[in-house]
């Protein structure tokens, strides 16, 4: 048989129709070109850079705590080597440690500008905050000791870092070089210890005397150590370890946490014994027995108060018997003990207080707790120690991210709407003060437009953002599983189930801005239709339809496997041009020969459901299962508010819905858009027999589980891991495969492979023609059509575009009752690779937006005249004037994984092509407004981000950016208007980027500014007493003790000096402050001995070249001392 001829429809060259063969293929290209020329492209390359914009959301894997009281600014380190800085709500900042090391400590710079972090490769790092992106001024590599603590006291210069091997060296954090002044471990303990002490767990200095230094030891040893004389006053023995040290403000008692769930209170002049002894957690035990021991206090804070009893408050130490019980916080004042539980474990905590001086009352007012997932602010002046409400975006990961949507340049009234509507949802019982982390200032928005950003998880929920001028602000959060019944435990969970957990994860979300139509696929098969309304409404029934959707083929023939990958289509064998509408209600749960059968993945509510203000069901569409097999994940979906329909599609076939009159209007294999024009050669078939009842079990159609509406150039792409078992038609055999992964599956967030084994040939040969992009439009369906039309083109994962002929009936009433009628047309494009998006440009190169209908409120009875005005409205599809010319054309836009193409409509002449990348693929491709024009904007899996011109398709911008690492980049990456783009950078994180050269500029002037100038507060007055008899805060001259001139040099193999990218700009930029001044005096120093010794260079020089004239000129006089003059 002769083979089937697909290189004029892959190009989309075919000379026309029968119906239009008149027009010559010469004139047409002439027509082309002159239409060309009326698009004028204004986008260059100096239009676009690329660079990072902001990052928001919870820290992922947060490691380390740091506050400044002056300041008022919060610091967070992560075990990624990341630092994220927080100020007043919309104050922002993250940086990076080019090591990625895990960050163990940050101590603030108090009121200076700057922070030090301390990093597991025994790295330590001084940040300059007073630029609004900080920068690393030094750097400080241990090369022979590990960092286990570090500690810097108000208003000092210098840092004590205590080590693994117990001893502690001391740091200039102006020069960032080590003093001489070393305190050796066997030096702080007893002479007769014969074991090591371990390493150093705590360092803080008295706080009424800087010259005693406390050094706790991990295995419980604790030394008062006298800076000035060198040796220990005290020691303080315990036999359990120690993890923590607090002090009284007052220096004369301190408060150590162990290992065993206790706290020792000591007293500094009596080392003998602790003053008390306290197991918060323990069991009263009588007959003064030891206590059961309790898991280990982690930390410990001592607190005191003017008025009442000192605050301790500690995490941890709860008894052993306390099994599943969560994380505490404990807060101990007086005689009552409030045990606060938290969702995840403590990372670590700070106590917040009035005063930065540590000699004084502390007056804490809030306890800040570093979750391992959360942020909690505990305010301590309330009863009952309520949380205060957190205003900053770290609720992202509230439920897995699951899928990403981002639109710039809203309509305006939308943010408000969203907002009025999300306010309602508000919890109660927050502190009623004011959020305490409020430094900084926000930065200048010249120009602001709405941006919201949608986000989509695992539990089903939908969350609405605030996005505009780089801020994020949660507006809106939908629940969509509150249409279903959900199952109490696990073994109640219907069989019907086609994933794990997570069966309300949302895939894919399609959303209209204008008219507020949101429309939502989740990963068990189901579409939910939603309206926006601002009134409470309760449905009685929800309307619910059911979807059968799935067919198989038989090959005949097919193409040159060369050109197109044998992969079959699923279809039937009714006739493709007349379609009536159908649904299918479930009727049966298994078939005759007791397969599974006619039954959805969920169960709908049967009872009456109260629908809060925002976003209401209008519809709720299922697939079934077929005979055993289960209905298949969806993959593609769009939705129209000005034609009322909805359309999805999967590996099976296409369904689209009429959600107005609630009705199926198409329900398709794939094979059936094509008709007879199938360059497969494939047909319909009946079921095969030879199935095994599934009993739990997926065959191979369920190996497209999780990929939303991916990526499959073929199904090479496909990641091995989700495929436990193959299934092969000819043979007439089945293997049974393990139920899909969940969305949210590690497996699938940490796996991208592309492995070439045996089993793809069995995969590429099962795996079936996906729909992989639908897009409504009004265009020339067919090349003899003389005006754009109402229509849907379909885009497959075999790179095939397929236009579907919509007849829609007028406005009004008649709209409810006559059927929309669906025709596919016969038009046929090809590209290469799976396409992803399509798009329509009109003769000036803008952008046709596809037809919708604006919002007015639902569920408000409409009067008489509003009824009038509906039914008189015009339908959508009204053709145009007939003394519109046929000239009059437009442009079709589409992108596939491998190139783009540019079609002119409604010749289907391909006007542009470019092949976007050959040993990559394309993830996401957008066509966007930028600068008022538009352009192609894409993100490969090799990291490339690139944008061409429309419609010539001229490469703008290529950037090797960031490769394709995990599943969740290649999910959640989208770009959008404006030089906008995200993707979700962790779990629990976004990164908002942007491409336009306009934003890059004018990002400085938009971010926030961490550091402004306060006056530090008054130290605390001493009293006339304490003056008069010595009793207050004694100071200390660390300069003296410390410096190079009385301690020497440090040993230059302890440590390396690096200086950082921030270098002398920084410590100019500085303003004021203890630290600034003695910074810029140092520079001055520096600069004065830099010339100094370009002066001792010269002087050097000078002195070389006259002692080498000497030396000559002594030699000339020897030569000649004894000649005469006769003799010269």
């Amino acid at each position: 048989m002769r083979k089937f001829n697909i290189r004029k429809v892959l190009d989309g060259l075919t000379a026309g129709s029968s119906s239009s063969s008149s027009a010559s293929s010469s004139s047409q290209q002439q027509q082309t070109a002159t239409r060309e020329n009326d698009v004028q492209e204004t986008l260059q390359s100096e239009h676009f850079q690329l660079c990072k914009t902001v990052r928001h959301g919870f820290p992922y894997q947060p490691s380390a705590l740091a506050f400044d009281p002056v300041q008022k600014i919060l610091g967070i380190g992560t075990q990624t080597g990341a630092l994220r800085l927080f100020g007043r709500p919309g104050v922002e900042c993250y940086c990076q440690h080019d090591s990625g090391a895990a960050v163990i400590q940050l101590q603030f710079l108090i009121n200076e500008g700057a922070l030090v972090s301390a990093l597991a490769d025994d790295t330590i790092h001084l940040w300059n905050l007073r630029q609004k992106r900080p920068a690393i001024l030094h750097s400080l590599k241990f090369n022979r000791e590990r960092i286990t603590f570090c500690h810097l006291p108000f208003q000092s210069k210098w840092l004590y870092v205590g080590t693994e091997r117990g001893n502690i060296h001391i740091v200039n954090v102006e020069s960032f070089t080590l003093s001489g002044y070393v305190i050796m471990w066997n030096k702080a303990i007893e002479l007769s210890s014969k074991s090591h002490p371990g390493p150093v767990v705590h360092i803080s200095d008295n706080p009424m005397d800087e010259g005693k230094l406390l050094i706790g030891f991990e295995s419980g040893t604790v030394a008062l150590w006298d800076l000035k004389s060198k040796k220990a006053d005290y020691r303080y023995t315990h036999d359990e370890a120690i993890h923590s040290v607090a002090w009284h403000h007052e220096g004369k008692q301190f408060i150590c946490s162990h290992s065993d769930g206790t706290l020792t209170i000591w007293n500094v002049k009596n080392p003998t014994k602790p003053l008390q002894t306290i197991t918060p957690h323990g069991k009263q035990v009588k007959d003064g027995k030891k206590p059961e021991p309790c898991k280990p206090i982690l930390k410990v804070e001592y607190k005191t108060t003017r008025v009442g009893e000192p605050f301790i408050i500690l995490s941890g130490g709860l008894s052993y018997d306390t099994v599943g019980r969560r994380p505490c916080l404990t807060v101990m004042h007086g005689k009552s003990t409030a045990v606060l539980e938290m969702d995840y474990s403590i990372v670590d905590f700070l106590t917040l207080c009035e005063t930065p001086y540590p000699n004084d009352f502390q007056e804490p007012y809030a306890v800040v707790v570093l979750l391992e997932k959360d942020l909690v602010l505990i305010d301590l002046a309330q009863n009952g120690y309520p949380i205060f409400e957190n205003p900053y975006p770290l609720s992202i990961h509230e439920s897995p991210v699951t899928c990403c949507e981002y639109f710039a340049d809203c309509p305006g009234d939308l943010i408000p709407a969203l907002y009025s509507v999300g306010a309602r949802q508000k919890r109660q019982g927050y502190s009623k003060k004011e959020w305490p982390i409020n430094g900084g200032n926000w930065g200048l928005v010249t120009r602001s437009y709405p941006e919201i950003i949608i986000t989509g998880h695992a539990d089903g929920s939908i969350k609405f953002w605030d996005a505009s001028a780089i801020t994020l602000q949660v507006l809106y959060k939908l629940k969509t599983a509150k249409v279903f019944e959900k199952s109490r435990n696990k073994d109640d969970r219907p069989s019907t189930d086609i994933v794990d957990e997570d069966p309300y994860a949302i895939q894919i979300i399609s959303w209209c801005p204008e008219s507020r139509m949101l429309c939502i696929a989740g990963v068990s098969a189901h579409v939910i239709v939603y309206r926006f309304s601002k009134q409470e409404v309760t449905t009685e029934v929800i309307p619910m339809l059911e979807v059968r959707l799935l067919y198989e083929i038989n090959y005949i023939d097919s193409p040159d496997p060369e050109q197109v990958p044998p992969l079959p289509t699923p279809g039937t064998g009714s006739n493709p041009q007349s379609i009536a509408p159908q649904s299918h209600p479930s009727t049966s749960s298994s078939s005759s020969d007791g397969l599974r059968d006619n039954v959805p993945c969920l169960r709908v509510k049967n009872s009456p459901l109260k629908q809060s203000s925002g976003y209401q069901v209008e519809l709720v569409i299922q697939l079934v299962w077929v005979s055993g097999e289960p209905p298949q994940q969806i993959t593609s979906l769009a939705v129209n508010s000005s034609y009322g329909l909805v359309v999805f599609g999967n590996c099976n076939g296409i369904a689209m819905v009429d959600y107005i009159q609630k009705t199926t209007l198409l329900n398709l294999g794939t094979i059936e858009l094509y008709g007879s024009n199938d360059p497969y050669r494939r047909e319909p078939r009946s079921p095969r027999k030879s199935r095994q009842p599934s009993g739990g079990m997926l065959v191979m159609a369920s190996c497209m589980c999780g990929l939303s509406n991916l990526y499959s150039e073929s199904v090479k792409k496909l990641c091995t891991s989700y495929i436990t078992g193959l299934c092969d038609i000819n043979e007439g055999t089945t293997v049974q495969e393990d139920r899909c992964k969940s969305p949210t599956s590690d497996v699938r967030d940490n796996s991208f492979s592309r492995s070439r084994s045996s089993s793809v040939t069995s995969i590429d040969k099962e795996s079936r023609e996906a729909i992989s992009a639908l897009h409504f439009c009004e265009t020339f369906t067919r090349k003899a059509d003389t005006a754009p039309s109402p229509c849907l083109w379909v885009g497959t994962t075999l790179g095939t575009v397929l236009v579907v002929a919509l007849n829609l009936p007028p406005g009004g009433e008649q709209r409810l009752l006559q059927p929309v009628i669906v025709s596919p047309s016969g038009t046929i494009l090809r590209l290469k690779g799976a396409i992803l998006r399509m798009a329509f440009l009109d003769t000036t190169g803008s952008l046709v937006p596809p037809a919708y209908e604006p919002w007015r409120e639902p569920n408000v009875p409409e009067d008489k005249e509003e009824k009038e005005k509906l039914k008189k409205r015009r339908p959508v599809s009204v053709s145009p004037s007939s003394s519109q010319e046929i000239s009059e054309n437009q442009y079709a836009v589409i992108c596939s994984e491998k190139q783009a193409k540019v079609i002119s409509l409604p010749s289907q002449n391909c006007t542009y092509k470019q092949n976007i990348t050959e040993t990559s693929f394309v993830l996401r491709g957008d066509i966007v407004a930028l600068s008022n024009s538009i352009c192609l904007a894409c993100f490969c899996a090799n990291g490339h981000i690139m944008t061409f011109s429309l419609p010539s398709l001229r490469p703008l911008l290529d950037v090797y950016y960031l490769p394709l690492t995990n599943m969740r980049i290649a999910r959640t990456f989208c770009f959008t208007n404006n030089g906008q783009a995200l993707y979700l950078v962790s779990p629990t994180e976004i990164q908002r980027i942007t491409y336009s050269q306009e934003t890059c500029e004018n990002l400085q002037e938009m971010l926030g500014e961490l550091f402004t100038p306060v006056e530090t507060p008054e130290a605390p007055n001493r009293g006339f007493f304490k003056g008069l008899f010595g009793g207050g805060a004694q100071s200390l001259d660390r300069e003296e003790l410390f410096g190079e001139s009385v301690a020497g040099k440090a040993s230059r193999s302890l440590a390396q000096h690096i200086p950082g990218p921030g270098g002398i700009e920084g410590v100019k930029g500085a303003a004021s402050g203890v630290i600034c001044e003695l910074a810029r005096a140092r520079l001055a120093l520096d600069e004065r001995g830099q010339k100094l010794g370009e002066l001792e260079d010269r002087s050097a020089a000078m002195l070389a070249s006259a002692d080498s004239f000497s030396k000559h000129a002594h030699e000339m006089m020897l030569k000649y001392k004894d000649k005469k003059w006769y003799q010269f």
